[in-house]
């Protein structure tokens, strides 16, 4: 009787897996993940100083392509970067698109995503003057929040890059 069932339920399993899954369901293909890591070394504009500020903040924010999280304040954090959808309207008005379109792109396009996240990092770094703050900044305007998330920052940063990521100084050039 088992085996009937089975032989019965495996073409509905079958297709089952086949179908994509829901945008909210947590996708972490070794594609999709291929993607992110292809898109952050371009949005990183062949510096490896912002390269690797992005894979901190990547590894820590944890997102996925589609991903779209709520934040207790009724906010969302967005695709790979889980870039916050406070920043919505400035990015619009800095791609000149609308709205809805920029909040489809920030959770279904990995580039469009990690781009928007360097704009984000880079725009702390102008306004703080500050590397770690602005790695806070990217997280929360509250200071101890900004303290937690940079402090866990570093600990990706660490995990991914070795311990001397922090000996040797670079150039950090905050043009876009």
């Amino acid at each position: 009787m088992m085996w009937a069932i089975s032989k019965l339920l495996w073409p509905a399993m079958l297709l089952a897996a086949l179908l994509p899954q829901p945008a909210s369901a947590k996708s972490r293909s070794a594609q999709d993940e291929r993607v992110i890591a292809a898109c952050i070394h371009h949005a990183s504009l062949g510096r490896p100083w912002l390269e690797k500020t992005l894979w901190g903040l990547r590894d820590q924010e944890g997102g996925w392509i589609g991903a779209e999280v709520e934040n207790t304040n009724g906010s969302h954090d967005l695709g790979p970067m889980q870039v916050n959808s406070w920043w919505i309207t400035r990015l619009a008005a800095q791609v000149g698109k609308p709205a809805a379109q920029v909040r489809h792109w920030l959770k279904f396009d990995a580039c469009f995503n990690a781009e928007a996240a360097r704009w984000v990092f880079l725009s702390a770094l102008r306004a703080t003057g500050d590397y770690w703050k602005a790695v806070g900044v990217y997280h929360s305007p509250t200071a101890w929040r900004q303290r937690r998330y940079t402090a866990s920052v570093v600990d990706h940063l660490r995990s991914r890059f070795g311990a001397n990521i922090f000996v040797s100084p670079q150039k950090i050039d905050v043009q876009e």
